[in-house]
């Protein structure tokens, strides 16, 4: 069998003169892991320290003649800047490298989720991200898009589109976001019928590659893709979970997030990030053994408040924990309502239930409720929206115990005793 051949890629960042250079290194770090998810390696690293970016190159002139040497005489034919560059940017970048592509981080993120792209919502999505923000740094380079056999950049279900005109992008763009809200009125439908089964939405939200979808398949063996790679999964999954007293919930994965995710992205996917808006509570999943996850954490925390969703009672999961280094369990500033775990062990998963159970089952009481004979009904419905503990039929009607939440307890106001 034929060995694959790596795209190599060389990453360019710039460190503005005054501002901590070991931020610029982090993130670059970070652009090396999606580069490895998307199929490339890195070759070499390329930092610049300056008071603000050229308007016209990014870089100064004579790192991009630096730039330039160093891909020609290693057969390099990939830069990636760890910044957002304008379409006019490229060109420039492009025009100096010679037979160089160059991208940068959103549309590296925007390829990987190209290729992770499985449902048919989650390639709408991706398709019209990339229409909206990759395109107009495309069409015009002179190159076919169509000759270049899925490099880097390039791949997704809009590459082949980017050929034609503004005026069919623009075309293509409506018809993907009436699409996307045809499933979107899908998504709130079934929405609907959730909240009608009375069951409290839990939601697992986090840094890409924190181990959402390993918990969600250690909870549920819901059976979803799990890798150790960026973005490994895009599509939300949905399964009922039993907790240890009994209390049900619907709990769901959903999209990692990033550093400088791109607006565009938020955007396309808003519908399945909505979820976090509609959940009853919030699993925050933050990778303990990594040494940024207190940065990972707040990038997490701000997107949350970003997407409309800080209002949500959290518990907080420290996953990877038997793999945490000596000192990075965040003793002193970790948050009260938080647990350390290990996924993919099942280290803490009991306590981390127990936990969820008692959220779940914040604001609930119990009660006994007097329903008429006449009203056999009524109890059916008690069964979806409560925790029924007993039925006793009397004379004139059905004497029942059950548990009930703040929402319940107003819909069957009328029988409670």
């Amino acid at each position: 069998m034929e060995e694959k051949v790596l795209t190599k890629a060389v990453l360019v960042g710039v460190s503005k003169k005054g501002i901590d250079s070991g931020e610029c290194e982090k993130s670059l770090a970070e652009l090396e892991r999606l580069l490895d998810t998307a199929g490339g390696v890195t070759f070499a690293k390329l930092i610049q320290s300056k008071e603000s970016e050229n308007p016209k190159t990014c870089i100064g002139s004579g790192k991009l003649e630096e730039l330039k040497d160093l891909c020609r005489n290693n057969d390099i034919h990939l830069v990636i800047f760890d910044t957002e560059l304008s379409p006019a940017q490229i060109r420039n970048i492009e025009d100096v490298l010679e037979d160089v592509d160059v991208i940068d981080r959103s549309m590296l993120i925007l390829d990987i989720f190209a290729l992770h792209a499985t449902s048919a919502e989650g390639k709408l999505q991706v398709e019209l991200a990339q229409l909206k923000y990759t395109a107009p740094r495309l069409v015009g380079k002179g190159k076919q898009l169509s000759r270049q056999e899925g490099r880097i950049g390039t791949r997704g279900p809009g590459e082949s589109k980017l050929e034609s005109d503004r005026r069919h992008l623009a075309r293509r763009a409506a018809a993907l976001e009436e699409a996307i809200r045809d499933i979107e009125r899908t998504r709130a439908t079934m929405r609907a019928a959730r909240e009608r089964s009375g069951l409290k939405k839990v939601a697992i939200v986090g840094y890409t590659n924190a181990g959402k979808s390993t918990l969600l398949n250690r909870l549920t063996d819901a059976g979803v893709l799990a890798e150790n790679k960026l973005f490994a999964t895009l599509d939300s999954t949905t399964r009922k979970l039993t907790l240890p007293e009994g209390t049900e919930v619907l709990i769901s994965d959903t999209v990692g997030f990033i550093r400088k995710l791109p607006h565009h992205l938020i955007k396309a996917f808003r519908s399945t990030l909505d979820e976090l808006k509609y959940a009853d509570i919030l699993v925050v999943l933050a990778d303990a053994s990594d040494d940024e996850c207190a940065e990972q954490l707040k990038v997490t925390t701000d997107l949350i408040v970003q997407l409309g969703a800080g209002d949500k009672p959290v518990l907080y999961v420290f996953n990877k924990s038997d793999m945490a280094k000596d000192g990075m369990m965040f003793i002193g500033d970790t948050p009260r309502d938080a647990v350390f775990v290990s996924a993919l062990m099942g280290m803490g998963i009991e306590k981390f239930l127990t936990m969820l159970e008692e959220l779940a089952r914040a604001g609930t009481r119990r009660c006994v409720l007097r329903i008429p004979m006449s009203e056999q009904a009524v109890l059916g419905q008690l069964y979806k929206l409560a925790t029924v503990e007993s039925v006793e039929y009397l004379d004139d009607c059905m004497e029942v115990t059950a548990v009930l939440d703040t929402r319940a307890q107003g819909t069957f106001k009328k029988y409670i005793v």
